[in-house]
């Protein structure tokens, strides 16, 4: 007798077994929540920016031997925000600045290209975000008495996963409460902060 059994999958299993992996795939899509995983990714940015801006202000503070000019001319004593005017400062509201040169003039007015082997950045970054909740600010202070040449960069946090950064960073702006909050925006006295001066 000859087994005439034919071996392989029919069309209509091959069909049962995608159908079934896209329902496999929206439902890992709908659990991994990718707002969520975006926001993470802009606060990665973000929290990477401010390390390399740090870095670079602190380079130019150790590099510099003329007087430094780390308090904005530019952008006054209120500091500067790539945003509107409120901004993560305890003196003054920021101007809205978001010149992006490393020549001096840009939000944070430090002049990297006077540097010996120039600047240490291509150009000042601008949040991912760039909205009114969701920002870059800077302050620097250049006087002579202590605590001198200190600085503040500073920027909001989104993601459920980094935001509880904002409190710990041993900044000032760490009152993450308020009408934002409920909105799922931090409050508007919550910055994530970097730099030598928190308390500018």
């Amino acid at each position: 007798m000859i087994n005439t059994a034919k071996k392989g999958f029919t069309l209509v299993e091959l069909l049962i077994v995608i159908a079934i992996l896209g329902v496999l795939a929206t439902a890992v899509t709908i659990v991994l929540n990718p707002a969520e995983l975006l926001a993470q990714a802009r606060d990665g940015q973000r929290m990477s920016d401010l390390d390399t801006m740090r870095t670079a202000v602190a380079t130019y503070v150790a590099q510099t031997t003329a007087a430094l000019n780390m308090d904005a001319a530019t952008n006054g004593a209120g500091g500067a925000c790539t945003v509107g005017t409120a901004g993560p400062f305890t003196t003054a509201l920021c101007v809205t600045n978001v010149v992006r040169t490393t020549a001096g003039a840009g939000w944070v007015d430090v002049n990297f290209d006077g540097l010996p082997g120039g600047s240490p950045v291509a150009v000042l970054p601008l949040d991912p975000s760039q909205t009114a909740n969701y920002f870059y600010a800077y302050k620097g202070n250049n006087t002579t008495v202590s605590p001198n040449y200190t600085f503040k960069l500073a920027a909001r946090l989104e993601s459920v996963k980094f935001r509880g950064k904002m409190t710990t960073d041993g900044g000032v702006q760490n009152t993450c409460t308020g009408s934002f909050v409920d909105q799922g925006v931090p409050g508007s006295s919550c910055y994530y902060e970097v730099g030598t001066g928190m308390a500018l």
